[in-house]
């Protein structure tokens, strides 16, 4: 028997065929979110869709050994869309692929599996994690023939949030970007322009997690594209530019049982239920480990510091953006929207591992019927440190190397990253902190050299 079905097989052929597909891109991921592919010819999608494809894992960050090279790719047959900017004997489709070991062994180190099995694990308890991630992006101005370097960063624009830029590049890239994402399944709800001179958002619709997950890697993938093909440059770099608000990845998410939202309760006062409660505490009770994971930069933690809108502070609130988890509001007695909008992840994360470690935390939180601080509703950032201590609010990791430290010692979200993903990213990431702090910048330069 094939990995795909013969009825899902005939339409992904007849689909190829009649929109004259030339080639099939097979997407993965790796365990630093970079998004991976090899092409097949289109006579080949036949074989792929029925038997995968066998490919070498030994150069992917975050893989196999060279001794151990061989890896497969499984096609998911829900992922299959043209890429709309390839035409003619260039025309295009992708299919986006879970990572096997053998042909019937998934692969611990692929972080689509990673999620698969977090979802698995909520679904013993009857459960169906629904998310809604809202990427943030930049767009800066390209020079030598849209090449860009980070000594020339030049923002497009100097508009602000939700500014009517109407004569602006930027707009007419929107409008590009969306048509795009809509050709290849994402269903947008809103785009605008974010807070920041440059930086823009366009928010797709909440659905279950590992789609979503597989959405952020095709909006990514899109914006970075077509910025390109108006020569533009797209950074989803959490903080690109020094003393404005940095990019985020606020993740709504609720749970679902038997088709209803187990996360409403209309009684309540801020319609939480036991299980949402019981939920958001568990996040904020391993907030600091999950950290590492969705937050993984150095440069993260330029993003995630007092005044510029992102979350440092471990608490949570009705409509409170200064705090790390809010509870949107919504129309009276809709239970189906009611959700939390976790705020300190950003865009650089593996959306993969991201969904998995929250989900991991939130069920455990359930599991340990972890009690829910009380809802801090107070602007944070106006809070002393000694307000801060008497309320017993705590902070997020100020580096990565603090957050790497805090996943060392959180055995729920090391477990939920697996025995191959936690020591592969820790050990891409001790590298990259290495390098930096044994770097010496040009602020050092000019602080000190004159004067010491």
């Amino acid at each position: 028997m094939g990995y795909t079905s013969e009825a899902e097989t005939k339409r992904i052929l007849e689909h190829a065929k009649s929109n004259e597909v030339k080639f099939i891109d097979l997407e993965f991921v790796d365990v630093t979110g970079a998004s991976k592919m090899t092409e097949i010819p289109v006579a080949r999608l036949d074989e792929a869709l029925e038997h995968g494809m066998w490919f070498d894992g030994s150069s992917i960050e975050g893989f196999v050994r060279i001794c151990e090279s061989d890896m497969f790719l499984v096609p998911d047959p829900k992922t299959y869309s043209v890429i709309p900017w390839t035409t003619g004997a260039s025309k295009t489709a992708r299919l986006i692929c879970d990572v096997y070991n053998s042909e019937r062994q998934p692969f611990a180190g692929d972080p689509r599996h990673v999620l698969k099995q977090q979802l698995a694990h909520a679904a013993t308890a009857g459960y169906s994690l629904f998310t809604g991630p809202e990427l943030e992006f930049f767009i800066f101005k390209s020079t030598n023939g849209g090449s860009l370097s980070p000594e020339t960063t030049q923002v497009h624009d100097s508009a602000g949030y939700f500014d009517a830029t109407t004569n602006d590049a930027a707009v007419e890239l929107r409008r590009r970007i969306v048509p795009a994402m809509e050709s290849m399944g994402l269903t947008i709800e809103m785009a605008h322009h974010e807070c920041s001179p440059g930086q823009h958002e366009i928010d797709f619709k909440y659905g279950e997690a590992l789609t979503t997950a597989d959405w952020v890697m095709t909006y990514k993938n899109i914006v970075r594209t077509m910025a390109q093909t108006m020569g533009l440059h797209a950074s989803f770099m959490p903080k690109p530019i020094a003393g404005i608000n940095g990019s985020g990845m606020h993740v709504h998410q609720s749970l679902w049982k038997n088709g209803e939202n187990s996360f409403a309760d209309l009684n309540d006062k801020a319609y939480l239920s036991e299980t949402a409660r019981y939920y958001i505490a568990g996040i904020l009770d391993h907030s600091r480990a999950i950290a590492a994971v969705t937050n993984p930069l150095v440069n993260s933690y330029k993003r995630l510091v007092p005044g510029y809108e992102a979350p440092v502070y471990v608490c949570w609130g009705r409509s409170n953006r200064s705090a790390l988890i809010r509870i949107p509001r919504v129309r009276a007695g809709d239970p189906r929207a009611i959700r939390c909008e976790v705020r300190f992840p950003d865009p650089a994360t593996n959306p993969y591992l991201a969904f998995a470690v929250m989900l991991a935390a939130g069920m455990d939180g359930i599991h340990k019927k972890t009690a829910l601080p009380k809802a801090q509703e107070d602007d944070m950032y106006h809070l002393t440190p000694a307000q801060l201590v008497e309320r017993g609010i705590k902070t997020l990791p100020g580096s990565l190397k603090e957050a790497m430290d805090e996943l060392a010692s959180d055995d729920v979200v090391k477990k939920a990253l697996g025995p191959h993903v936690y020591p592969q990213l820790t050990e891409w990431q001790q590298a990259d902190w290495d390098s930096f702090r044994t770097s010496v910048t040009d602020w050092e330069k000019s602080r000190y050299f004159n004067t010491i």
